[in-house]
């Protein structure tokens, strides 16, 4: 039988995560087999059936699946036109050994809220230039996961630490151009990921990566204005490139650079006269 598929499959630049896969699947079975990572799945058409520990489970869209590593499963479809998959493969420390027995007894989430964080960071891991804001994202989505694996209500609780949240935006402050990674952020004040985005996102009504777009967004506004052209703001400004520039100028401002007038376009346009020297020349 042939099996007919489409895949696409990445390593993103973003910590904690080691493999992203997109794959439609028509008629393949996985045998039984094992990863050496967590498995965070969701599936966006079809269903897929599998084994965990010698139960029987399905996975669909209505779900959010978290399997183990080192537990034993398979998969294949369960619908006839197959199924369409995504998934991130997580490294083992994003969760403690002791939640792997919780993630075999209950491997499903059915949670509206959680399925939408995760289609946000699959579309964050796959377009460049955006690690910070899908670091930002998978520190969400893991807290609901061990919200889940801990039996603790999913909602994230209010953080109010207005110091830890100062330290943040002043090393966003720093290196907004150069940018950095919520880890290294995470080193730096001596707190959990997770904690830093929601004690800055209580402080200042907004999370740290839409602070940090903001700054760029500032800073491209400036050089704008002194006539550099987009391409090279995009970079000066710290965006991976011009499309990334224009695609959150427009989102932030409502225009895009190009409203901006060039260096060149400047130069060649006459000066502006004031009302009072306008009304002065028609009266002559």
């Amino acid at each position: 039988m042939s099996t007919r598929q489409q895949v696409r499959v990445w390593s993103p630049p973003v910590g904690g995560i080691t493999e992203v896969l997109h794959a439609r699947f028509t008629d393949h079975a996985y045998p039984m087999h094992t990863h050496g990572s967590w498995t965070l799945l969701v599936v966006d058409d079809g269903i897929v059936r599998y084994d965990l520990d010698r139960h029987e489970h399905g996975a669909f869209r209505q779900v959010v699946t978290l399997l183990p590593p080192g537990v034993a499963h398979n998969g294949s479809p369960a619908t006839p036109g197959g199924f369409r998959k995504r998934v991130l493969y997580l490294d083992t420390g994003q969760f403690g050994d002791g939640l792997v027995g919780r993630a075999v007894d209950q491997p499903s989430f059915d949670d509206v809220t959680l399925r939408r964080r995760i289609d946000l960071l699959h579309t964050l891991v796959a377009e460049p230039g955006d690690g910070f804001a899908a670091e930002v994202q998978l520190a969400v989505v893991l807290a609901r996961l061990r919200a889940h694996l801990t039996r603790r209500t999913p909602e994230a609780p209010v953080v109010r630490d207005a110091r830890i949240a100062r330290g943040l935006r002043a090393l966003l402050d720093e290196h907004f151009v150069a940018g950095l990674s919520l880890r290294d952020a995470a080193e730096v004040l001596h707190a959990h990921p997770t904690y830093l985005v929601r004690a800055f996102s209580t402080a200042y009504g907004l999370g740290p990566h839409q602070y940090l777009i903001s700054r760029r967004v500032d800073r491209a506004r400036q050089l704008l204005r002194a006539g550099l052209p987009a391409g090279e703001v995009a970079v000066a400004a710290g965006f991976y490139d011009q499309a990334h520039l224009t695609r959150h100028f427009k989102r932030i401002l409502g225009f895009t650079p190009g409203r901006y007038p060039t260096a060149d376009a400047r130069r060649s346009s006459p000066p502006r006269r004031t009302p009072s020297q306008a009304c002065r020349s028609r009266s002559r």
